[in-house]
């Protein structure tokens, strides 16, 4: 019995231990406030997560006893809320102590979050609350800070649980930090002196930048300008510095300054990348992707801002413009296009600083370490910004290597060239000196020719005369030949049968027809058909005349039986021509082998002429071999 009695004491007592420490290693850790440690950062266990599904459950249900199970121990060193607009319950335990002498407060690390509402314990066992965050104007906080404070009391040795409220349209980091206050003074201080560094350095490069491209007009200059201006846009955005500085009472538009801050930097990045590396020339088709790549970008901003804010948050997209410039970056290198060097270096550290953004996102705590992980990025840019001026310098300085080796070689051309031209100076004074001696002795000799040349150049100049007189008897004669000729062809055509090559002697083109319509048309005199003035200008269409009262402009063809045909106007003169002189004979289809028109054209147009001939039948017998004309005027 004694034995059994002490195996069932020992079982009892290694139940109790496992027990006992079962409890201990899923209990929340507390933290304790000591003026020796002026900061703690909360992780790990020390903070409790719960996920409220749809926002469901009240304050008081949450501090109940019932609740005290759902809240999970933090696996990471810092929690995130990667669920979008979802509501997260956080929980800490802080053991007060009435012997530290100094005053402690919470601080929230991250800027972005959108909304926490802080339940404060008081000693009576209630809570107090208040509400942060940056959906809030900036002129709310108690504290005047980037950051989210909360001033703790310390009363008493209890320990006393704080709870936090959180939701964000955005993946926020909950790091939260006990402070004592002349500490959080003396890191703001620092904090803020290193801004001005990181923003002063970024407002130096960009104005001497800024110089330079007034000084050289290189496009790439004023694109590393832009993308400097907006990483500092960015960062100054993500960092709580613009909320404070400069848009306090604007929280909506605090909400997605950054979307159009990282949209800048991705295009004008890009735009720096094809600029600097000359992509467009090394490398085409990495060209016409980075071109590509830049409108895609725009096209996915303005449908978010119009459409879907929330997928602003995906920032990790922001690595495929990134990536593209990375990779253009290394494959010119690669090419022997040494500024690449800088440029690939610089893109080294930024795509560094994003991967690790990036692991971290993903859940891989190991790769947090608080406050420098935050800042990384920040860091980064700042490397790549100098590395980045290197690689603009390092293209300035082989620019200016090539100029100057080009200048070399042109003295030395130059200098060749003046060696030359001495020497064939040289060689034509003797030339000029031996030729001016031949010359002079030449002169004397073809000043004795000179004078028998005068006489025979009179003689010349009497034949010249009598030649001139002759030449123009002869081209008098010439006209007159010409004009009957004119006239007796002109006399030939209107009798006979004659092909369309011989009729277009006579109305050869458009020109010449319309000349003869004009004549024609207005041989009694110019008459305006809407006023009734007689007096014209020149109109805009060849041969037309335009009314210098009213304007009216009338075409040549207007009232005539041309008016709306699209024939050749010397093709529908002839065919005139040949209904007239076959008496209406001919048929279409003969019309259309003559002229190479369709017989339906052919057809329409006859059947139009022969009315107009069978209305004017009495003036026509009348007429003479130009009674074909008398068919054109309506």
């Amino acid at each position: 019995m004694s034995i059994q009695l002490f195996s069932k004491s020992i079982f009892l007592f290694i139940t109790f231990v496992l027990v006992l420490f079962t409890t201990e290693l899923k209990a929340q850790q507390t933290v304790e406030i000591q003026d020796s440690i002026p900061q703690h950062i909360f992780t790990f266990k020390e903070i409790d997560v719960f996920e409220d599904q749809g926002d469901k459950f009240s304050f008081e249900q949450i501090k109940s006893k019932q609740f005290e199970s759902v809240f999970k121990s933090n696996l990471s060193s810092t929690p995130q809320t990667k669920e979008l607009n979802k509501t997260y319950w956080f929980r800490i335990k802080i053991k007060s102590n009435s012997k530290a002498e100094k005053s402690f407060l919470l601080e929230f690390f991250d800027q972005t979050i959108d909304n926490i509402i802080v339940y404060f314990p008081q000693i009576d066992n209630s809570y107090s609350i208040d509400t942060l965050g940056d959906a809030r104007n900036f002129k709310e906080r108690l504290i005047n800070h980037k950051n989210f404070e909360i001033p703790i009391k310390n009363n008493g040795n209890d320990v006393q649980t704080y709870y936090f409220k959180i939701k964000s349209s955005q993946i926020s980091d909950i790091i939260i930090v006990l402070r004592t206050t002349e500490w959080f003074i003396s890191y703001a201080l620092d904090e803020y002196f290193y801004f001005g560094i990181f923003y002063g350095m970024i407002l130096i490069f960009s104005f001497y930048n800024l110089i330079m491209y007034v000084a050289i007009r290189q496009k790439q200059y004023l694109y590393y300008v832009l993308y400097n201006l907006s990483v500092g846009f960015f960062e100054m955005s993500t960092d709580g510095i613009a909320y404070q500085y400069l848009w306090p009472n604007a929280p909506a538009w605090n909400q997605v300054a950054y979307a159009f801050a990282l949209c800048a930097v991705s295009i004008f990045a890009l735009l720096f990348t094809r600029e600097l590396l000359l992509v467009k020339i090394k490398a085409p088709k990495i060209n016409k992707l980075v071109l590509a790549l830049i409108i895609l970008r725009l096209l996915f901003f303005i449908y978010c801002y119009l459409f879907n804010q929330h997928l602003f948050s995906y920032k990790f997209l922001e690595a495929i413009p990134l990536s593209v410039a990375f990779f253009t970056g290394i494959y010119i290198y690669k090419q022997g296009y040494k500024p690449a060097r800088f440029f690939v270096l610089g893109y080294s550290f930024l795509f560094t600083g994003f991967l690790l953004k990036f692991l971290i996102m993903l859940g891989i705590s190991s790769l947090n370490f608080g406050a420098i992980t935050y800042y990384s990025l920040s860091f980064c840019f700042v490397l790549e910004m100098i590395f980045l001026s290197f690689a603009i310098g390092d293209k300035v300085r082989i620019l200016k290597k090539t100029r100057d080796k080009a200048q070399q070689k042109m003295i030395r051309q130059m200098a060749v060239n003046a060696k030359l031209k001495d020497s064939i100076n040289r060689e034509l004074e003797a030339k000029v000196e031996e030729r001016t001696r031949e010359v002079y002795h030449k002169s004397l000799i073809i000043e004795s020719k000179n004078q028998a040349l005068e006489e025979v150049n009179s003689l010349l100049q009497q034949q010249a005369e009598e030649i001139s007189r002759m030449n123009t008897l002869l081209e008098q004669d010439n006209e007159e030949l010409q004009i009957n000729v004119e006239k007796v062809t002109r006399d030939r055509v209107m009798n006979t049968d004659v092909d369309f090559e011989e009729f277009s002697k006579i109305y050869p083109d458009k020109e010449t027809c319309y000349k003869f319509l004009a004549e024609l048309k207005w041989s009694n005199g110019y008459h305006c058909r809407r006023c009734s003035n007689n007096n014209y200008f020149s109109g805009h269409i060849l041969h037309s005349r335009r009314c210098s009262k009213c304007g009216y402009e009338e075409s040549v063809t207007t009232y005539t039986i041309f008016h709306g045909t699209r024939i050749p106007i010397n093709k529908a003169f002839y065919m005139i021509f040949l209904i007239y002189s076959s008496k209406g004979k001919i048929s279409s289809h003969k019309l259309s082998e003559l002229l190479t028109i369709r017989q339906s054209t052919c057809w329409t147009f006859g059947s139009r002429i022969k009315k107009v001939m069978e209305d004017r039948k009495k003036t026509l017998k009348k007429s003479g071999k130009d009674g074909w004309s008398q068919l054109v005027i309506e």
